[in-house]
């Protein structure tokens, strides 16, 4: 009698445990979000660069690319992380905006573009700031890498680890400036990636600097050389870059109705050129594809049941707001469909991941995002753990 009621406990445990997989089904919360339609979309422009690629901002969706891994000689792209570290720097204390900064030989002497500071002239993080987002100054970037880490060589060595922190796999820098080196360089993805990063994380340094044509410093007057802030009134960044190795480069942001898209276009032939190619690949991303808000960040998605905790149930919700992109029409042949690993089991943390949230359009995966415990979820008593112990081997 014991050796079968043994049996059965064993052959019980081993069910549980192979049951310890992904269980999927539809949420029927989910609702087209526009009529159906089977939305023809045309292919991408075709651009005379040599890479480009085009991302939703709020959804990180990348509707279009070309050789977007390809590595490339960044040129003054370098600068948006030269400004990403100086915005940190900002936030964290270790900069203020009324501080002044010396003036290095190396940053007075430096080749290129500049703002025009000198040796004997203390300038303020702000003025650099301007001076190296706007006439894009080298003489700028290295005084502020030298303010912050020293030396510009230092400084290239926190650029590279917020690089890899940022999920930028392909990237390396040399230097603050984007002068070429032939250890310096990216990719669009890379860069596309490190353009969301700094507006999502410096919105307010964003807003503040990217859009400004125009800069007097020193008694002198530089233009922006982005000329999409001329040309389209819903661009409002971000930056340019040329060398002759390099070519005409240029992220430009835009924010039609309440939806950013961000361009990277790398290896244009002319300044006008690397404006109008971009200019093409933020109207096709408009032109044809929408991106909706489908949850919000702490919106309960569904409930999900717990074990051995005390509350049976516990809510799944995202960390951030979650939106598709699709192309224009498609919403209402979007399928959501939630999995979960079961069982779970208390105790489980606020925030912790129980499950993902993956979106089809005609059978095809689109998107898959994690989907996390809305709260804690604190474990049962021995009594109450027992029982729900006996039932899950009964399951």
């Amino acid at each position: 009698m014991q050796t079968n009621t043994l049996s059965r406990l064993k052959f019980a445990k081993s069910a549980l445990i192979a049951s310890l997989t992904t269980l999927s089904f539809t949420i029927f919360g989910f609702a087209p979000i526009a009529q159906a339609e089977n939305a023809q979309v045309a292919p991408p422009p075709n651009l005379a660069v040599k890479a480009y690629i085009l991302k939703d901002f709020s959804s990180t969706h990348v509707i279009a690319s070309q050789n977007s891994s390809m590595r490339i000689e960044p040129a003054s792209l370098t600068k948006i992380m030269t400004a990403y570290l100086s915005f940190k720097a900002l936030k964290n204390g270790h900069l203020s905006l009324t501080q002044t900064l010396p003036v290095s030989e190396i940053a007075w002497k430096v080749e290129g573009s500049k703002m025009f500071i000198e040796p004997n002239k203390p300038v303020t993080v702000d003025e650099l700031l301007h001076g190296m987002i706007i006439p894009s100054g080298n003489d700028a970037s290295i005084s502020l890498a030298e303010g912050i880490a020293g030396t510009e060589v230092q400084f290239a060595d926190m650029m590279n680890k917020e690089a890899q922190r940022l999920g930028m796999k392909n990237t390396r820098y040399m230097n603050a400036t984007g002068l070429p080196d032939a250890q310096h360089y990216t990719t669009a993805d890379d860069l596309a990636i490190l353009a969301t990063a700094l507006i999502h994380d410096f919105p307010e340094q964003y807003q503040r600097l990217y859009s400004i044509k125009e800069y007097t410093y020193n008694k002198i007057t530089q233009p922006n050389r982005n000329r999409l802030l001329w040309l389209d009134p819903n661009v409002d960044g971000m930056k340019t870059g040329h060398t002759k190795s390099a070519g005409y480069c240029l992220i430009a942001t835009a924010n039609r109705d309440g939806v950013r898209r961000i361009s990277v276009v790398l290896g244009a032939p002319t300044d006008a050129a690397r404006a109008t190619e971009s200019q093409k690949l933020l109207n096709y991303g408009y032109q044809y594809f929408d991106t909706k808000l489908v949850y919000k960040k702490g919106q309960s998605i569904n409930q999900l049941k717990v074990w051995k905790g005390n509350e049976n149930q516990v809510a799944s919700t995202v960390t951030e707001d979650l939106f598709v992109t699709l192309p224009k029409g498609e919403y209402a042949n979007v399928k959501a469909v939630m999995s979960s690993v079961q069982p779970l089991i208390a105790p489980i943390k606020k925030g912790q991941v129980i499950g993902s949230v993956k979106f089809t359009l005609n059978g095809k995966a689109i998107d898959e995002r994690a989907l996390v415990a809305a709260k804690t979820i604190d474990g049962a008593g021995i009594l109450g753990r027992a029982w729900d112990s006996i039932k899950l081997l009964m399951q």
